[in-house]
């Protein structure tokens, strides 16, 4: 039913929240885990000298966000194929998932409210709305 599980990640938290849940739905359907780190150097294109060295620098922490997934996936003999892109992250993740023919996308949420919500806008909130598979969204614990 399941045979290929994404999980985008930034590396945060609540990112990691997700990755136990994919790990055990895909351990469940015997799937292969996709962990998805979207480098979006646009956040930080007003900076006008050091703009590489800020993509080396997020590219290191996809690296290492990717890793930490692949590890846990590994832990359970998942198979698991791991990927740092760059672009805008939210039409990254569902390009990703178009491309890679993925069946479930497991997401974790920062469970932002009110003012922040509005300002911040929200990655996984659009990939919600806009992705044709079914996406699992994980609360951040609290504390």
């Amino acid at each position: 039913m399941y045979d290929d599980v994404l999980v985008p990640t930034d590396g945060s938290p609540a990112a990691d929240a997700a990755v136990e849940h994919a790990v055990r739905l895909a351990d469940r359907f015997d799937s292969t885990i996709h962990a998805l780190y979207v480098v979006d150097a646009t956040a930080y294109s007003a900076l006008e000298s050091g703009t590489d060295l800020v993509s080396d620098a997020l590219e290191g922490e996809g690296e290492d966000a990717v890793a930490r997934i692949a590890e846990a996936a590994d832990d359970e003999g998942l198979p698991v194929i791991e990927a740092v892109v760059s672009g805008t992250a939210y039409r990254s993740i569902l390009e990703y998932a178009d491309e890679e023919g993925i069946d479930m996308i497991v997401m974790g949420t920062h469970g932002r409210q009110g003012i922040d919500r509005y300002l911040l806008g929200s990655v996984t909130e659009r990939v919600v709305r806009s992705a044709d598979q079914p996406v699992l969204t994980v609360r951040q614990p609290d504390g």
